[in-house]
């Protein structure tokens, strides 16, 4: 999964195009042969919308007037960043709080058009070389290329970086980086990275997404420290104003070397992006109601019925829209840690799953607002629907004697309940589930053979909404006899806690890349489930799992790769490692009426603050100039 998102329970489209023929439909674009030898692009299977010598990515505005602000609540974040506080600059490690959105402050040696499932440009290389079995990359740097105080990028510095992070990176970098054996410098401006041959087809295109750091800036600093001093950077923004978990501004760099490349042309238009933090939803709410915050995406569904009324939305000063979401896969859900031996058992698993009433807190609370989550790969191509097909049964077969039933048998789905809050048919085969699985009732509670009493508690940061969403839930789990609660914490000790997975269960929803490969293993296999900072928050170690994730790391083609998915779906619902919750396929946006955008969204992202732009007389026109 490649990031996480404020629309979590308790924090935070079209269709993907399979073969590589229908990838000029899908982008809009006529497709483009990659060239033997020097290229200036790369994709997972070798198919590029863009020609040599394009002119920019076609959902961006060439022309985009620079200037102006947006000041925003961040409603995703990657690696170690946070969307509540923040107490480092250093992103990239597992150490601290990050901001969000540091990765602007650095450039990448090539960059993704978010029009295409996983093609990438050359941002600071001019050009990659890719060995014919894939195992070594040469890119070519831009002389062109430099830090933010002058300084050239040299082939030395990327070097250094790649294996930097592959040391001290943060786990969700020094996973799929083990399988790069080197990155050395081959000449001043030349890099060669070498692989493993075990790596799966996406390190390439990790590899040339990661930061470039200096070098020299590193000398005698400790990378993974945590600090408050901003790194040297490379990028179209450079950090400027902050207040430790309060406010930090990126502040553009007019004259950064890369604003005219083709794959830049349109973006970074903004002087300055601010992103405000808030312990609370309410009190960003607030600050948004009177303009402190100009764009605002919202993950409450009460909110977005009943709270858009004030009179800024009644003069038309802030607009309210429902914006199509990516077509990526998309996953919500409780996570039971199973690395807890009372969650050990599959029949309890689902036993606690079989107390969440999704309809009762859908017409109650989300104001019929969501759909239910099935698959861990929802709203994608890569969910498995009804029963297996031949081709899927052909992936499962040599496992039968390892897995459940259910796996071959139709996708397993969440069961509807009556809307009652406490659906009775439901809470009876839950009963007997964990009678099944050994619990016995003393005394009205579930105990254990050994008499340990079945407890769950629910991890959650600090928030009103918690026991509005949980209440329910935890009153059905006592009717079993389980002993439910929920643990309220801050940010820094959910973030803390998260970490070292030391909770029962805890609430998060996931966003994966448009064609999902190393970020499954940090997600789903057992040696992520003992990697701190890991995302397999559900502590999954199964080896049939491990074996179909390196399937489909190694897949040759994109059918091969959405079969192996769908597979790998049918097998992890059929083990109930979740809760799953809900979703909805649009972005509820609320904006003050100052920005301009592009015509076209792109299908793979939306990328408001890098091709939004700042309109001044919309600013003039409802009184914000300044």
């Amino acid at each position: 999964m490649s990031g996480f998102t404020r629309r979590t329970v308790l924090q935070g489209a079209a269709s993907l195009t399979l073969a590589a023929p229908g990838l000029a439909g899908l982008c809009g674009l006529s497709r483009a042969e990659t060239p033997a030898g020097a290229r200036h692009g790369m994709s997972l299977f070798g198919d590029l919308g863009y020609a040599p010598g394009f002119s920019h990515l076609t959902y961006a505005n060439p022309n985009a007037p620079k200037g102006g602000r947006i000041v925003m609540l961040a409603p995703n974040a990657a690696y170690n960043q946070s969307f509540y506080t923040f107490n480092t600059l250093s992103s990239f490690s597992t150490k601290g709080d990050a901001p969000p959105r540091m990765e602007l402050t650095f450039a990448s040696l090539m960059k993704r058009a978010l029009n295409e499932p996983d093609a990438l440009y050359g941002v600071a290389a001019e050009s990659v070389s890719v060995s014919d079995d894939e195992n070594v990359l040469v890119f070519t740097l831009r002389r062109q290329a430099r830090f933010h105080d002058g300084s050239p990028i040299l082939a030395s510095d990327v070097a250094f970086s790649l294996t930097t992070l592959k040391e001290k990176g943060h786990a969700s970098i020094v996973l799929p980086l083990k399988e790069m054996v080197s990155a050395q410098a081959s000449g001043e401006r030349e890099v060669t990275v070498t692989f493993s041959g075990r790596q799966s087809r996406e390190l390439k295109l990790i590899v040339a997404s990661l930061p470039i750091f200096s070098a020299a800036w590193y000398a005698g600093r400790d990378f993974d420290a945590s600090t408050l001093e901003a790194p040297l950077g490379s990028g179209p923004y450079r950090v400027g104003n902050l207040a430790q978990g309060r406010f930090i501004e990126y502040e553009r760099v007019a004259d950064w070397w890369g604003a005219d490349l083709p794959v830049n042309r349109g973006f970074y238009n903004f002087d300055v992006i601010r992103l405000e933090f808030f312990r609370d939803r309410q009190t960003g709410f607030e600050a948004f109601k009177k303009g402190a915050v100009t764009f605002r995406e919202e993950f409450t569904s009460k909110s977005w019925a009943t709270e858009y009324n004030f009179p800024a939305v009644e003069e038309g000063k802030v607009v309210k829209e429902l914006i199509a979401e990516e077509a990526v896969p998309d996953f919500q859900a409780w996570y039971l840690n199973t690395r807890r031996e009372k969650f050990a058992d599959p029949a309890t698993r689902e036993a606690i799953g079989l107390a969440f009433d999704f309809e009762w807190l859908n017409e109650n609370l989300f104001y019929g607002s969501y759909r239910r989550t099935h698959s861990f790969f929802e709203k994608s191509v890569y969910a498995a629907k009804g029963e297996p097909s031949a081709e899927e049964l052909a992936i499962l077969e040599p496992y039968r004697s390892e897995l459940p039933e259910a796996v071959f048998g139709p996708a397993v789905t969440p069961p509807t309940s009556d809307g009652s809050g406490a659906d009775r048919t439901n809470l009876r085969r839950a009963a007997e589930l964990l009678d099944e699985a050994g619990w016995r009732r003393q005394a009205g509670q579930l105990v254990s053979a050994g008499g340990e009493r079945l407890s769950v508690e629910f991890l959650t940061r600090a928030d009103p909404t918690a026991e509005r969403l949980l209440g329910r839930y935890v009153g059905a789990l006592n009717r079993l006899g389980v002993e439910a609660s929920i643990r309220p914490v801050d940010s820094a000790q959910f973030q803390a806690r998260l970490n070292d997975f030391d909770y029962d269960i805890v609430g998060l929803r996931f966003t994966a890349s448009a064609t999902p490969l190393e970020g499954l293993r940090a997600a789903f296999t057992s040696e992520a489930a003992g990697l701190a900072s890991s995302r397999n928050f559900a502590g999954i170690r199964h080896p049939v799992v491990d074996a179909l994730v390196e399937q489909a790391l190694t897949a040759r083609d994109r059918d091969s790769h959405r079969l192996t998915l769908t597979a790998l779906d049918r097998v992890l619902r059929a083990y109930h490692f979740v809760v799953p919750q809900w979703f909805q396929n649009s972005h509820r946006v609320a904006r003050w009426d100052l920005f301009g955008w592009p015509q076209a969204k792109p299908d793979f992202g939306f990328p408001v603050e890098t091709t939004w732009w700042y309109d001044a007389e919309k600013a003039r026109r409802i009184g914000m100039t300044g």
